[in-house]
């Protein structure tokens, strides 16, 4: 999730005793490589270094292949290709969805640079990172065969695992991700994990998907998390029956107030803005009058009027500020 998985929202999802794996923002391979004055921040790995993936994304393959040999001397599980990214900015550059829609021949170019690249950057007995991939179904024209074709290509050139967002390029959330796609792209591929990600947002969302996709080794949280950082929590004490040893009470001002604090620590002035009205689209959603709350955040003039504007709402809505989980 572009301007929200960075170091201050992953640690608002670790004092609820964090995920699986945490998939950071997109890095611009090219940008990475040009040592630009921000990249810095795309590179923190807190709060759990070693349970961090590393999402990359450009239109030029060996641009990619260099930045992954990069990143792999860092701390984390692996390299994420994002190829499901469908935002036409990032499509119109060549990135994203743009890899499934180019002649395969040079998506496995890039793909094969990639995991030589990783193998090569292994050193003193080490294994080489994990490398993955995020895809949606394709185009407007997909068709599992041509879908699946793909996935065998990745596969035979190295790729680990596949996480799917089961929607079409253009298809938006009003139409509800195919779970079923993903349950027949894990049977089709048993021996990698095949990993669901789309609409699962809560426990019975949850369940659902885990009921129609069975074969799928896990499930990826997106927009749910921003909303709700305690999330992973949430499903596990309700999944498991097990009380969660962090936080049970949650005081949502407060929350909000450490957020802006992190982002302040965590990423340049000039990501100040974009990342709290970014993180706050979701987050006000829990809320009574949450879109008159999200409305009123994302026009916050800076850090200091977004902490006013949190204040007055509880202020307003006393009975919104505690959630219990």
């Amino acid at each position: 999730m572009d301007a929200i998985t960075h170091q201050a929202f992953r640690n608002l999802v670790a004092r609820f005793g964090g995920c699986d794996e945490y998939f950071n923002e997109m890095i611009n391979a090219s940008s990475l490589l040009a040592g630009g004055a921000w990249e810095k921040f795309y590179l923190l790995d807190g709060p759990e270094p070693e349970k961090l993936v590393w999402q990359l994304t450009d239109k030029n393959g060996e641009k990619m292949a260099e930045a992954a040999a990069l990143l792999s001397e860092r701390a984390g599980i692996g390299i994420d290709l994002n190829m499901g990214c469908s935002a036409p900015q990032i499509v119109k550059t060549g990135a994203g969805i743009a890899w499934m829609l180019k002649p395969i021949e040079e998506t496995r170019a890039m793909v094969h640079g990639v995991k030589s690249a990783l193998e090569n950057a292994a050193k003193d007995g080490r294994a080489a990172k994990r490398l993955s991939v995020k895809l949606r179904l394709g185009d407007e024209n997909y068709t599992e065969e041509k879908l699946h074709f793909f996935c065998a290509m990745l596969i035979e050139e190295g790729v680990q695992m596949l996480t799917l967002h089961a929607r079409t390029q253009k298809q938006k959330h009003s139409r509800h991700s195919d779970w079923q796609a993903v349950e027949r792209l894990a049977l089709r591929f048993p021996e990698i994990p095949v990993i669901l990600n789309g609409d699962v947002k809560d426990f019975d969302s949850f369940m659902a998907a885990k009921k129609a996709a069975p074969h799928a080794k896990g499930i990826m949280i997106a927009t749910a998390a921003a909303q709700k950082p305690w999330i992973f929590a949430e499903l596990k004490k309700k999944d498991t029956n097990c009380a969660n040893e962090h936080e049970s009470e949650i005081d949502c001002e407060q929350l909000a107030l450490d957020f802006i604090d992190d982002v302040e620590r965590f990423q340049p002035p000039e990501f100040w803005k974009t990342r709290l009205q970014r993180f706050f689209a979701y987050f006000c959603l829990n809320f009574s009058f949450g879109h008159y709350f999200q409305s009123q955040m994302i026009n916050a003039k800076d850090n200091d009027d977004a902490r006013a504007r949190l204040h007055e709402y509880f202020e307003k809505c006393p009975n919104d500020k505690f959630f219990s989980l």
